[in-house]
């Protein structure tokens, strides 16, 4: 019996020892649990969905990093259709804008420009609103871009000094699809203090068009190799004006990049640069061959 009670008694210890051992894990295991739960996976934003703040005439979703500084130089030539009189509109009367942008913090860009078309300025804001994420977060980029317009021709062409200006403002939804394939759909407002018009037989001024103009735009990116790409844009008006009605503008064009410098040559029917003047005021009809070839080139520093 004594040597029972001793057995019994050292096995009471060793179990005592193991409950003890296996409830100092179990309170591991939950400390090392609850320090999971706490810290929250990092998720990670989806790079490159597009190259550029550009794909041929309009913006996208892409923001550069704090202190980054752009310029861009963007050249429309004349209508191909005059063939080789003009040299297929190489010759003709151009549209030219050079605009430069600063990201003065971390997914917000502001800018300025200048346009030869209307002798025109102006001053541009885009803020990155939703960053598209790798996994577990969201699985699109959205961005805000907006700008305010002034035409500087000569006071003869206005009444007043708000006839000069107008605005424009777009939501950029985008989605890279796999690492060749991105799209992205914009729809836009554009607002022109100032529209054509005509004095009746009452003497009165009558619109031809309205002051605000509503567009969708959709566009896409395939990459060929990793520093080419097919890049495609389409707009599309959807207000509709008492006469002089926009046609839509379609463009199609080869993308080449450096880790500083991206450079697009395409065709395209729209020969305006600012987004408004393309959405309101585009009358080059592709159906009739009436298009153009353009180029933009941007080159980044960073500070």
């Amino acid at each position: 019996m004594k040597k029972l009670s001793i057995i019994f008694r050292n096995t009471n210890i060793l179990a005592l020892v193991l409950f003890c051992s296996g409830f100092q894990k179990l309170i591991a295991q939950d400390s090392s649990a609850a320090k999971e739960v706490k810290t929250k996976p990092v998720l990670k934003p989806v790079k490159s969905t597009f190259e550029s703040n550009w794909v041929l005439d309009n913006q996208t979703v892409m923001v550069a990093k704090k202190g980054t500084f752009e310029m861009d130089i963007q050249h429309r030539f004349g209508t191909v259709n005059n063939g080789y009189s003009d040299f297929f509109g190489l010759y003709a009367p151009s549209n030219i804008r050079i605009g430069f942008s600063y990201v003065i913090k971390n997914q917000l860009q502001l800018g300025a420009g200048f346009t030869k078309e209307r002798i025109q300025w102006d001053a541009t804001v885009k803020y990155a609103i939703i960053k598209q994420k790798l996994s577990g977060g969201s699985p699109i980029s959205v961005t805000f871009f907006g700008n305010t317009v002034i035409d500087t021709r000569k006071a003869s062409n206005f009444v007043t000094f708000t006839d000069r200006i107008s605005y424009f403002s777009e939501l950029m939804i985008a989605r890279k699809i796999n690492t060749k394939f991105s799209v992205q759909v914009a729809p836009s407002i554009s607002y022109f203090n100032n529209i054509p018009g005509y004095v009746d037989i009452n003497g009165e001024i009558q619109p031809t068009m309205e002051n605000t103009h509503i567009a969708i735009a959709a566009m896409g990116k395939y990459s060929l190799t990793p520093n080419m790409a097919l890049v495609a844009n389409y707009d599309q008006p959807l207000t509709q004006h008492v006469t002089n009605n926009p046609h839509p503008n379609i463009s199609l064009g080869l993308e080449m990049t450096t880790s500083n410098h991206t450079f697009q040559v395409f065709a395209g029917n729209a020969n305006s640069i600012l987004p408004q003047n393309n959405n309101m005021y585009n009358q080059n009809d592709f159906t009739k061959g009436q298009f153009i070839i353009g180029f933009n080139i941007t080159r980044l520093w960073n500070f």
